[in-house]
């Protein structure tokens, strides 16, 4: 196991070499003097010689292979460099927000694969019955509607008509409720499709057949032999779709207030907070590929035919 995770590591630092090299020609590919891109409105209005001053202290003066590797320095230290909004360190503004992507990542993926598994069991199951074309109707308009466009739904009805829920905000388990389910639902839809599918590819090997002949019950057959083995692709998708969500909803927080690290995106955007932009999609991209390597240890966990090969 600790060679297969030292492949999949090394098979992954020349992705993250990527991702650091995409996230530092940012600040190349930015309008204008990258100077007043790092620093802000700050530079205006100082004199040459002070720009200068201030050009060489970031190392801008140098060529773009000495800056990058300046960059990489950096990061190995855990300098992200300074938001030029708020003036704090780039790492201490997302660590920030970390906690609350979390805990709605968390929960909405509770729901996801609540959701997910029951229909695509169902769904499997029964095939080719009403709950199975119901299953796959749901899982259809998950996929189908975006999310920003479910949560305002759900915003509209429980919020506004109904009033049980607030309609944006953080602070209590009810202001949780709402985006959770937004977030989870779309994420339900492609655990019950892919579910459904290798639920129904399973039931027909030959060791369920076997098992059903030696006159096991049908609900033994199906959870303890059928659902175990199918779930190894669901574990694919749930890693997946988790390290979406660690990186921020964008949408879904934005448009429930929700102080996570895909509003702190959006906001440090507009306000063309550079150095806070880099941070954050270097965050986002880390968390993503560190939960890639989380899936993959796990499936060759489930399935140890896969350290092999």
């Amino acid at each position: 196991m600790a060679l297969f995770i030292l492949r999949r590591l090394a098979a992954l630092l020349p992705v993250l070499l990527g991702v650091t090299l995409v996230v530092f020609a940012m600040l190349w590919l930015a309008p204008g003097d990258p100077l007043l891109a790092l620093v802000g409105e700050s530079a205006q209005g100082m004199s040459k010689s002070a720009l200068e001053e201030l050009r060489r202290a970031h190392g801008l003066d140098r060529g773009p292979l000495v800056q990058y590797l300046g960059y990489i320095a950096d990061l190995a230290r855990g300098d992200l460099g300074v938001s030029v909004r708020s003036g704090q360190p780039v790492s201490q503004e997302v660590l920030s927000r970390f906690p609350a992507t979390l805990l709605l990542a968390g929960s909405a993926m509770l729901v996801a694969v609540a959701l997910g598994l029951t229909l695509g069991v169902l769904a499997a199951v029964y095939r080719r019955s009403v709950v199975d074309h119901l299953a796959v109707l749901l899982a259809l308009l998950g996929v189908s509607v975006p999310v920003f466009w479910s949560g305002l739904l759900l915003m509209l009805l429980f919020a506004l008509d109904l009033g049980w829920l607030p309609a944006s905000g953080y602070g209590t388990w009810k202001h949780l409720v709402l985006p959770a389910l937004a977030v989870g639902f779309s994420s339900a839809a492609f655990i019950a499709r892919i579910t459904r599918a290798s639920m129904i590819e399973t039931l027909r090997q030959d060791y369920v057949r076997t098992a059903t002949a030696k006159g096991l019950g049908k609900s033994a057959v199906r959870l303890r032999h059928a659902l175990r083995n199918a779930l190894l692709p669901v574990v694919t998708v749930v890693g997946l779709q988790f390290g979406g969500l660690l990186g921020g909803a964008v949408l879904t927080e934005t448009v429930f207030a929700w102080p996570g690290i895909g509003r702190m995106l959006v906001d440090a955007i507009g306000a063309r907070d550079l150095p806070l932009v880099q941070g954050s999609v270097l965050f986002i991209a880390v968390m993503f590929i560190l939960m890639n390597l989380l899936v993959d240890v796990s499936y060759a966990v489930l399935n140890p035919k896969v350290r092999y090969e």
